[in-house]
């Protein structure tokens, strides 16, 4: 893959605030952002549009693109529920003359870093807390007890790799939080 712009990775467990932040810095028309939209093989939950938030594939269309060798890269996050960054939408984003942001799984985002160590800012956010996670997801009132409990689990995980990433911005305030991922893209950016 060739092309010349960076690559700004946001991972985190779910419900930590990164796709908050992400579409805060989408918004700043100077950082010249445009977000990679991930593949998955999950339904759509509502209000969710493919080729918008998601590329909602077949599982078996998916699993063909593994075996085409189409993704940089692809995670089994739970039983048949598949994600994953297609070669092509990075490409059609640097051929736009912009730098890719993603809100990614956290394996994902250090595959991606590992991939492009050089073009590659990974930033892991943080939640306050799992208990303030747990709040946080039960909100969203988008999940059974279940998953929500299935969440949980994946996040202590996850926690576990944040000292792997380039930097860790710890959303206890969001103001804050957005102040920190502005300077850390726009100093990376800027820093040919």
């Amino acid at each position: 893959m060739k092309g010349e712009g960076k690559l700004l990775v946001f991972s985190a467990p779910s419900g930590s605030g990164k796709t908050t932040i992400v579409r805060w810095l989408l918004a700043k028309e100077e950082l010249n952002l445009e977000f990679s939209i991930s593949a998955t093989s999950r339904q759509p939950r509502e209000g969710e549009k493919h080729g918008v938030d998601y590329y909602f594939l077949s599982l078996h269309d998916f699993k063909q693109h593994i075996k085409d060798e189409d993704f940089l890269e692809w995670e089994e996050v739970y039983r048949d529920n598949f994600y994953g960054t297609l070669k092509s939408e990075v490409e059609r984003i640097w051929s736009h003359g912009k730098h890719v942001i993603f809100d990614i799984d956290v394996v994902g985002g250090l595959d991606i870093k590992k991939l492009f160590p050089e073009k590659t800012l990974a930033v892991f956010v943080k939640p306050p807390s799992i208990e303030e996670l747990k709040i946080r997801l039960k909100k969203r009132k988008t999940e059974t007890d279940e998953r929500i409990n299935m969440r949980i689990a994946k996040a202590s995980i996850e926690l576990a790799t944040a000292p792997q990433f380039d930097h860790i911005i710890e959303n206890n305030n969001l103001e804050v939080a957005l102040d920190e991922a502005y300077g850390l893209v726009s100093d990376f950016i800027l820093d040919k």
